[in-house]
Order: C-alpha cells, then structure tokens, then sequence
C-alpha cells in the first residue's frame, strides 16, 4: 500500500450505490475490450480507458485511496468509474469521475462524488479534496456543487477552468 494509514480495501457505499475499487483484472478486461455482463452497455466510457492504462504507473491508485468502479446496488451493474488521484500534494488530494452516458441524470455522480470525497477526507494526510473542471462542462460544474464542493478559483486560460474543493470541517477555518 502506498500510505500506511490506508484502511483494507473497504466498499464505499451509498443509498444506491456501491464504489469498489478496481481489480487489476477489471482494468485488463478494459484494456483489451472485454464485455463482462456485469458492466452497463455502454462502459467503459473513454476515461475509463485512459485510467485501466494508468495503473500500471500508478499502482497506488488501485489502493484503498484510489480508482473505484461505481455499480448500481439495485442491477449490480458497473455504470461508471470515479477516483482519488493518490498521493495527495500537501493535503490536498484530487478527484475525477465519470458516468456513462445511459446512466447520467439520476444524480449518481454527484451521490458518488460526495461518497468518495467524504472517505478521502478520513485519511489522516488529506484536508481536501479538489476538482478541476471546464466551464463549457456545466454538467460537471453541478456535480461539484450538488457533492458539496465550493468554486474557490476560476482560470481564464484556454480551457476556461472552474476550481473546486471540499475541506474537512476541522480545517475549514483557515
């Protein structure tokens, strides 16, 4: 394990899902365009591709901290994927995530991403939990704010870029 205080590889889970970290055989069958029926129709989206070919360079991404596969706990389906970007930089631990896009509009990815941030925030070595996002991504941008993150930056650069955190209660104040 890439941090000593990472807990066993624990389930996250929510009212309707369950975030599970990825296996390595799940990000081979990703790589290599298998089809388990466990997965939506339409997963792995193109992120989900770039992070399966990411984790043999990052492996502490496939600990506790890391990637998880989100699956709906009423089909059991995997419907996205979301993820600590591990370790973190000075306490500050970044998050990305993704739902397919026959699964969008029911609210999972900000369900999740709440979910995720909340656990990340346990960890001893991590006060926040930020997010990136291009404004011509509004969708995305509501995600962060329905998952309780706060814009705290805006970049004017070519991506136009929104910045977005979620601060343990404890460092709030400062």
């Amino acid at each position: 394990m890439s941090s000593p205080s990472s807990p066993a590889h624990t389930d996250v889970i929510t009212r309707r899902l369950i975030l599970r970290p990825w296996t390595t055989n799940e990000a081979t069958a990703v790589l290599d365009d298998a089809r388990p029926t466990h997965w939506a129709g339409d997963f792995p989206a193109e992120g989900d591709r770039v992070i399966a070919g990411l984790f043999e360079q990052h492996p502490a991404w496939l600990d506790a901290y890391g990637h998880r596969l989100i699956i709906e706990r009423e089909s059991s389906l995997v419907v996205g994927s979301i993820g600590l970007f591990w370790p973190p930089s000075e306490g500050v631990l970044e998050i990305g995530y993704g739902i397919v896009a026959s699964c969008r509009g029911r609210g999972y990815a900000p369900e999740a991403t709440q979910a995720l941030a909340e656990f990340a925030l346990t960890a001893p070595e991590v006060h926040t939990v930020s997010a990136d996002v291009e404004l011509s991504n509004p969708s995305s941008v509501r995600v962060l704010e329905k998952a309780g993150f706060h814009r705290w930056a805006t970049e004017e650069n070519a991506e136009n870029t929104a910045r977005f955190r979620i601060t343990r209660p404890d460092r709030s104040r400062r």
